[in-house]
């Protein structure tokens, strides 16, 4: 089967999961970020104010306004999915769901009291149903881990953040707060697009969705796997210089980069924890009050082992490499930043030419799905 033949797929039989909790597919980073996020001084009591002054009201009566609500008559075959998506991950009330005019494909999930979830006409037009069945599990994953409060209260400060910036150092605390929500939102992102694959089932799918997202309605002028490779040369390709313009880069963003987006979701489909969920073995939502911040501390602490561990990327070889006691640091380090060392440059090309584009990728948010 072709990768676009998929634009009419009839609805098909899902595993659904009763009781799932959210931390079965919950990054372990997702969890350590938003622990850490409220550990953030000052965050507690700008989130009291925040909760109270922030106009959910008005944000629900202006989508109702003018945008349009979906519906058994208004975009059936999305409340389907949504229907759908609830219904597999034992979402007990379907949040309501709008479709905006908007030609950028985005989708997001915002509220205080209860999530909202919100599609531009720009992704509905690019995708198929199987990759649309993804986002809107991506979507209700973000609404069962409760993360539309946070990105809420981060939509509320980044407007305000521009409006007061001309205000001597009037920004400075709510951008503060601003970088580690957009930290933690990274890092969500990759939670829910776990999510999303749980209810579609169609790694490929997510694969594509993705894939469209970054380039656009041509598949015929794509391939999934070709795709991946990308992320791999992002995260393995340049030196310590390199490592440090993709952090600058991704700072801005609150999503991560697409590729890099699809590259963990294929990772994580490949694991025997992904395999166990599809096999009916996961974290139940009445064992929740049970669970241990400590143990979610662990987790995320050997995630990072692991990533640092494994990573190709530059400056997490040479973390691994001082955590790991290597010799001669001072000689590495030179090595890393000036492209040095035995075997060649990694940032250059073998008639001594730079092997990198000179131009540094944009750190604007650019099309992404939330």
């Amino acid at each position: 089967m072709t990768e676009n033949s998929h634009e009419n797929v009839p609805s098909r039989q899902r595993r659904r999961f009763p009781g799932i909790s959210s931390r079965a597919y919950e990054h372990p980073a997702d969890r350590s970020a938003l622990v850490a996020l409220r550990k953030l001084t000052g965050f507690d009591t700008v989130f009291k104010a925040l909760s109270g002054l922030l106009p959910e009201r008005s944000l629900r009566l202006l989508f109702l306004s003018d945008s349009v609500r979906v519906s058994d008559a208004q975009f059936a075959h999305l409340n389907d999915m949504l229907r759908d998506a609830c219904y597999i991950l034992d979402l007990e009330r379907v949040p309501p769901m709008y479709v905006r005019q908007d030609p950028q494909p985005n989708a997001m999930c915002i509220g205080m009291d209860e999530p909202i979830i919100v599609v531009t006409t720009g992704l509905v037009e690019l995708l198929d149903e199987e990759e649309m069945r993804a986002v809107v599990g991506h979507e209700v994953g973000h609404a069962l881990s409760g993360h539309s409060v946070y990105r809420t209260i981060l939509l509320f400060l980044t407007n305000l953040a521009v409006k007061v910036a001309w205000i001597p150092l009037g920004n400075v605390a709510i951008m503060a707060i601003v970088t580690a929500l957009r930290e933690w939102f990274r890092k969500s992102e990759l939670s829910a697009d776990r999510a999303g694959l749980l209810v579609g089932q169609d790694t490929r799918a997510s694969m594509r969705g993705l894939m469209k997202i970054a380039g656009g309605n041509h598949l015929h002028e794509m391939n999934v796997d070709a795709f991946l490779a990308q992320a791999d040369e992002y995260e393995k390709s340049g030196d310590l210089r390199d490592s440090v313009l993709k952090i600058l880069n991704v700072l801005p963003r609150t999503h991560p980069f697409t590729a890099v987006r699809a590259a963990e979701l294929k990772k994580w489909s490949e694991t025997r924890e992904f395999q166990r969920i599809m096999d009916g073995h996961y974290p139940r939502r009445d064992e929740d009050k049970d669970t241990s911040v400590t143990d979610s501390f662990r987790e995320s602490a050997s995630h990072y082992a692991d990533t640092v561990r494994t990573s190709k990327d530059p400056l997490m070889k040479l973390v691994g490499d001082i955590a790991g006691g290597a010799g001669d640091l001072g000689g590495k380090l030179r090595d890393k930043f000036t492209g040095g060392g035995s075997g060649g440059s990694a940032a250059t090309g073998g008639d001594g030419t730079s092997g990198r584009s000179q131009d540094p990728e944009e750190g604007s948010s650019g099309p992404s799905k939330g």
